[in-house]
Order: structure tokens, then sequence, then C-alpha cells
């Protein structure tokens, strides 16, 4: 019997992370899904294992591989871990500045540097979660949009860097979807369902680049919904 494809999943016990979780269940990996609120998570299999790690923790990050037992067999890492403050420029706290740059470019890049020896062995591929404010300008979205912008260009930079060995690196910019990330932020969704994607789309798109064995790959995508409706929250 054949061992399953071992993937890394950040951010996986809800929205997005939880849904290509559970869409790589479905085609046959054994997940790991890093989340910082692993009990908040419904979803049960034998192949999918929530490890409880807070990537903006230094220490945390630092141990985060010991715990995975097979590290070495892992073909596939998806960062899409991530949280958005949006607010004018000087009333973000230096404490909200240093989550996000932890979590969007830190924990990235040093789970990214650790791994890329097993995943050159394996043949693998990393999938980097992006977002369509790294390509435009959002107001009050100074930082979040800033740093989606460099780990946009970090991919750009690791695909053209691992292609040679073998290595998939691929970039996927969602549009506005509709998850919990919108907790934090003083707008949302509009309730029309053509003005949001749904995480299951997003798993979608990573299915056709995981599943099967071609002789191309697509380095970038960026997914929209039909239309652009964005509402303000009522203030209370």
């Amino acid at each position: 019997m054949n061992q399953p494809k071992v993937a890394l999943v950040t951010g996986a016990s809800r929205g997005i992370g939880l849904s290509i979780s559970r869409m790589l269940v479905g085609v046959g990996y054994k997940v790991y899904g890093i989340s910082r609120n692993p009990e908040n998570c419904n979803y049960k299999n034998e192949l999918f294992h929530l490890i409880a790690c807070d990537l903006s923790n230094a220490k945390q990050l630092d141990q985060l591989l010991d715990r995975i037992p097979e590290k070495k067999e892992i073909s596939l890492l998806i960062h899409n871990a991530g949280i958005a403050y949006f607010s004018p420029v000087e009333e973000l706290s230096s404490e909200k500045i240093r989550e996000m740059i932890n979590l969007h470019i830190t924990a990235p890049m040093l789970l990214t540097s650790q791994l890329t020896r097993f995943l050159k062995q394996n043949q693998g591929r990393i999938v980097f979660i992006g977002s369509v404010a790294g390509k435009e300008i959002s107001p009050w979205g100074n930082v979040y949009a800033s740093l989606k912008a460099g780990i946009h260009h970090y991919a750009r930079e690791l695909f053209a860097e691992l292609r040679k060995f073998g290595v998939k690196v691929h970039l996927i910019i969602p549009d506005i979807t509709k998850t919990d990330f919108y907790n934090n932020l003083n707008f949302e969704p509009d309730e029309d369902p053509k003005s949001y994607l749904l995480p299951d789309q997003i798993a979608e798109v990573i299915e056709e680049l995981v599943v099967g064995d071609r002789s191309w790959m697509i380095p970038e995508i960026q997914i929209s919904p039909e239309l652009f409706k964005l509402k303000r929250k009522k203030q209370n």
C-alpha cells in the first residue's frame, strides 16, 4: 500500500486553510495543519493532524518542525496563515505591526528555508496564499498590503530559484473571500453571493495545481468574484 504524501498547511483550522486541508485529505494527502487555536476546529480525519502553534511567537516557530515526525517526507508546503489590522498608520500599535510581520513574512520565510532541502528531495511544491491587497493601493491597509506585496515577490523569487531543482512554486492571489478575516475590520463582503469568493473555491484551484503530474506549471493565479462590492459594518 502506498504511503500518502505529506503536506504542511498553516492557518489550517478555519477559512481558506481548512478548506485546503479538507481537499488535500480528500485526494489522499496526510495533512499537518498549524493553528494557534486548534480547539476551534470541528473537522476530524485520521489523515488530518492539527498542531497548536502561534507562528507569530519566535520560540514556538523555532520548535515547530521538531513536532512533526514526518517532516522529511513533506512534499507540499502551503503558506496560508495571516491576520490583518486596517487603520491609519499612526494608530497601529507596535504589537499589531510585529504580529503581522511575523505571520506574513517571518514565519513563511523561516519555514520555507527549513523545509526546502526536503522539498527538493521529494520534488515537492510550495503554495503561497497572497491577497489582491498586495497588488493595489489599499486605504488603511498600509502594513498588511505592503507585507502581502513583499511575500508575493518572495514567491516569485523562489519560483525562479527552485524550478531547476524540481520544486514547483505557486502564488495564489484571491480577491474578497467570505471568511472571518473581516472580524477585525470595519468592512466586509456584500451579501450578494456574486461579490465574494468561498474558501472551497480557493481549494478547488489549488487541487487543479497539486493533482496530477504535468511537464508545465502555473506560477501565479489571481481569483476574483464576478462583482466588486463591499459594505461598511454598522457602528455600535
